[in-house]
């Protein structure tokens, strides 16, 4: 659809993104990065915090569905299991592929999705590129000297954002 760079919202981290945001925004499928929106790099387990946030969205009758560009990792299958979620792996973000398979493996349609995830370059373009919400939230944890010059490059993007939650 569109191709921007900058993010239709912007939260501090993924546990804002509340229930009530999503039914506001018509938002019945949340498709989320893994790598540093849900679980920091490296991690098998999630925090209690998202645990306990994702179940909530799920009570509140959103779809939740982890969509990363990681391939074939036990750590995905892990963390999707203790989250209760699906998952497709090696994603191709910023390209539409993986977006498009979940559309059509859940059955939504692009205006009541949406994609969140810490990414400007991969997260926030496919999901623009795609025609679906953006949602952008600050990393976990940014401790690789290169991903930090990524968020760098990437800051002037989110301060374009009108919509910061």
């Amino acid at each position: 659809m569109s191709f921007s760079l900058i993010p239709d919202y912007s939260f501090p981290d993924i546990c804002k993104v509340t229930p009530q945001f999503l039914k506001n925004a018509g938002i019945r499928l949340l498709l989320l990065d893994l790598d540093n929106t849900m679980a920091p790099y490296g991690t098998l387990v999630p925090s209690r915090e998202i645990a306990e946030w994702a179940e909530a969205v799920r009570e509140s009758g959103v779809t939740t569905f982890i969509l990363t560009n990681n391939r074939g990792s036990e750590r995905v299958e892990a963390l999707s299991k203790a989250l209760g979620m699906g998952y497709i792996m090696n994603a191709r973000k910023p390209f539409v592929t993986g977006i498009n398979q979940a559309l059509e493996k859940l059955g939504f349609s692009k205006a009541e999705t949406a994609l969140a995830g810490d990414q400007i370059f991969t997260d926030v373009l496919a999901a623009n590129c795609a025609g679906i919400t953006s949602i952008v939230v600050r990393p976990i944890r940014s401790l690789n000297p290169l991903f930090n010059l990524r968020y760098w490059l990437e800051a002037p993007f989110r301060a374009l954002c009108r919509n910061k939650m």
